[in-house]
């Protein structure tokens, strides 16, 4: 029988999903440094260290590798706020960071702040390729639905609220998240502190829940006009 040697684990075939997986995470950061334009099967190859042609191997085409990329990025990102919905829970009467709001300020500081760049590298690519639009929604819908379950554990009294209201509360704070995080993709780290964001976030909060218009704010119909 042949004895094991490290030479020997070395020649071994890798595992097709380790190294599917290793190759975006790689082209995810070529992304976040060169954009779109600078990313190629080649690239990717050089900076994982791989033979050439190992990527192109896996991923035949680019716009295959790119949607790749953008299903890694769903799930890393989904991995991460799972992690804020499965520890959450009310705030308190002193309450510290909520761990929403540690996510979303580390998203805005590497190794994180790759990924922020690369997803907006992608949303643009989005705009021409309907595949990668349909797996980038899906992943948006996902994030959705977590961070409306997330709001409801924070919010004081969060499930007695009205299904509209809550609506209201995630569409309104994931728009302002949503634009933090491309302001820290650009560089501007106008919030740098978790207790910072969490203080905003309430604010918008408070600003939801006095508007005689709440639960109507973000839906289909819009708020209703008042009567002259």
């Amino acid at each position: 029988m042949a004895r094991y040697t490290p030479a020997a684990a070395k020649r071994r075939k890798p595992n097709p999903v380790e190294r599917r997986r290793d190759l975006c995470d790689v082209a995810i950061q070529l992304l976040a440094d060169d954009g779109a334009k600078g990313l190629s099967h080649l690239k990717v190859d050089r900076k994982a260290g791989v033979p050439e042609g190992t990527t192109s191997f896996y991923f035949r085409t680019r716009a295959a590798l790119l949607r790749a990329v953008a299903e890694r990025l769903a799930e890393l990102d989904l991995a991460s706020l799972r992690s804020v919905a499965d520890t959450a829970d009310g705030r308190g009467d002193n309450p510290s960071p909520s761990r929403l709001s540690q996510v979303v300020i580390q998203a805005g500081a590497e190794p994180q702040l790759s990924r922020t760049k690369a997803r907006y590298e992608l949303t643009m690519q989005a705009v021409r390729d309907p595949a990668m639009a349909a797996i980038l929604q899906q992943a948006t819908d996902g994030f959705t639905k977590l961070h409306r379950e997330i709001l409801v554990q924070l919010m004081p009294h969060g499930a007695e609220l009205e299904s509209g209201v809550i609506d209201d509360l995630s569409n309104i704070t994931l728009t302002f998240i949503n634009g933090l995080l491309l302001r820290f993709a650009h560089g501007d780290r106008i919030i740098d502190s978790p207790e910072r964001l969490d203080r905003i976030l309430a604010a918008i909060a408070t600003g939801v829940l006095k508007s005689p218009d709440k639960g109507r704010l973000t839906g289909a119909g819009g708020p209703r006009r008042r009567k002259r």
